[in-house]
């Protein structure tokens, strides 16, 4: 997980390099905890999820404090649900371990549990594509021995997601957007990394 990401003033993610957006999902509200500065550390918002062969990005439609968008490697998820209640929205719950810079001791992060809802139509589209790419990336990116406790988040990058994507469902009560070319080709602005260069975090 990463908070706040590099967003275009399109709201759009910065991409890194050899990342493959794959689809865009509005009328979502997200839930997470354990964020610094926020009331209990529980944060909710509605906005747009960003799906890719890398990560899931929310991005708030209005900031919740010092939130505005919240960034989850693919390969850092886990124990994650579809779950449809009875009286309640449609959801997808699970965990995010938080991506913590090389030198820091990772037992000073803990994990975060986040959900979510889908608001606005169906998702027919959204919850198969979601999880064919997770059980993917974890097919693609078994931990080598000796990498130690964090695995790069951009190995997910080496997944094949054409083939995937070439037989993907489309629900027309979905209002989720497969992307079948890439949303900023005119920008060559590419991240190489999670961690941030002291000129990004002076911005």
């Amino acid at each position: 997980m990463a908070l706040n990401p590099q967003l275009f003033q399109n709201g759009l993610p910065v991409p890194f390099t050899n990342e493959i957006f794959v689809l865009s999902r509005d009328g979502v509200e997200f839930e997470i905890d354990k964020i610094p500065g926020s009331h209990g550390g529980h944060v909710k918002a509605k906005g747009v999820i960003y799906l890719s062969n890398v990560r899931l990005v929310f991005v708030a439609h209005k900031p919740v404090g010092a939130f505005t968008a919240f960034d989850m490697p693919l390969l850092y998820i886990h124990g994650e649900k579809f779950n449809q209640p009875i009286f309640f929205c449609n959801n997808i719950s699970g965990l995010v371990e938080p991506v913590f810079p090389e030198n820091e001791n990772g037992a000073l992060y803990s994990t975060h549990s986040f959900k979510i809802l889908f608001k606005e139509g169906g998702c027919g589209t959204f919850i198969p594509i979601f999880f064919n790419l997770i059980s993917s990336v974890r097919q693609n990116n078994q931990p080598t021995p000796g990498m130690g406790p964090q695995m790069d988040p951009l190995r997910a990058a080496q997944t094949p997601v054409d083939e995937m994507m070439r037989h993907a469902y489309v629900d027309p009560n979905d209002p989720t957007r497969i992307f079948l070319q890439q949303p900023t080709p005119e920008s060559e602005l590419r991240r190489r990394t999670y961690q941030l260069s002291p000129v990004e975090r002076s911005m």
